[in-house]
């Protein structure tokens, strides 16, 4: 089982607290640092303020050495897909070929009003998605010297060169995710590298991970060529107290946490992924949400990781 680091910097966070919170989870060794790609706190004012993930995860690119970098998820209504193709591509390159592509629909309807970014219906959304996806993997995957064109209603792409080229070849992993029973998991045997559950149960993980094997099946595709993975809140403590107060500074409740996240000592968090993994996740992220609490990636690094 692979764990990552997954931030909600939109809670309230500088780019420092997530270059901070990256080296630490560099040095301790865990798979990945990854970030959401929101515009607006939830529930809070999200003091100082949104920072962009893409510039974020440039910076990270540069100031990190072997840690992977990316997002869960990149909103398609954010971003035009070629200049998003080209911005990932240059974030790979600046970091040596260490960046992946969480991307979906998008849900939160409040940020694209805050922020003047048009919110279309959920079927216009998902068509703009499965032309993102095709637009960005073509370019990528274009070999050099070609050209790329795609006939697309939202995103028609003409004579383009396809450049530049990421350093990860064909291109950098691609992740979808979500619980959608159509769409989701047809685009997901397309498209992606990794298919993803964001907080969900172990019940929920096996179903929607059933139906993307399914889909693959329909597809032709080989279902084992995708990593499956969950994405669930952390609350690890050394005992039940500590435990507690992690989860109060989050505003969390210790119980509901062990019951919905990833939360307890770490024998209980040891068994909690065990119960994961035994519906096919195999890969784990860590949902972080107090960024100045380094302490605890440090006892999931320690006491967690070398029983897994």
């Amino acid at each position: 089982m692979d764990l990552r680091i997954f931030t909600e910097p939109q809670q309230g966070a500088t780019y420092d607290d997530l270059l901070r919170v990256a080296r630490a989870a560099e040095s301790f060794g865990f798979g990945a640092f990854f970030r959401s790609d929101h515009y607006l706190g939830m529930g809070t004012e999200g003091l100082p303020g949104p920072t962009d993930a893409w510039t974020t995860l440039a910076g990270l690119a540069r100031e990190t050495s072997t840690i992977r970098l990316g997002t869960l998820m990149t909103s398609a209504t954010f971003r035009l897909p070629g200049p998003l193709a080209i911005t990932v591509a240059q974030v790979d390159q600046m970091s040596g070929g260490r960046v992946e592509l969480g991307i979906g629909a998008g849900w939160y309807e409040a940020e694209h009003r805050a922020y003047a970014i048009p919110f279309p219906g959920v079927r216009e959304r998902f068509d703009r998605l499965e032309e993102s996806l095709a637009v960005v993997t073509g370019l990528w995957e274009t070999p050099l010297g070609e050209r790329f064109s795609y006939d697309g209603e939202h995103y028609p792409v003409e004579d383009s060169p396809a450049l530049p080229k990421p350093v990860q070849a064909p291109r950098p992993p691609v992740l979808i995710g979500g619980k959608g029973a159509r769409r989701t998991p047809a685009l997901a045997a397309r498209y992606a590298d990794e298919f993803n559950l964001p907080f969900v149960s172990v019940e929920e993980t096996r179903t929607q991970f059933g139906r993307v094997r399914e889909a693959c099946t329909a597809a032709g595709r080989d279902a084992d060529t995708l990593t499956y993975s969950n994405a669930l809140v952390l609350c690890c403590g050394a005992d039940d107290a500590e435990v507690r107060r992690r989860a109060e500074r989050i505003g969390r409740d210790a119980g509901e946490l062990r019951r919905d996240g990833l939360a307890g000592t770490p024998g209980e968090i040891v068994d909690r992924i065990g119960e994961f993994a035994a519906a096919d996740s195999q890969r784990m992220y860590l949902q972080v949400l107090d960024l100045d609490d380094l302490d605890h990636l440090e006892l999931v690094a320690d006491k967690v990781v070398p029983q897994l």
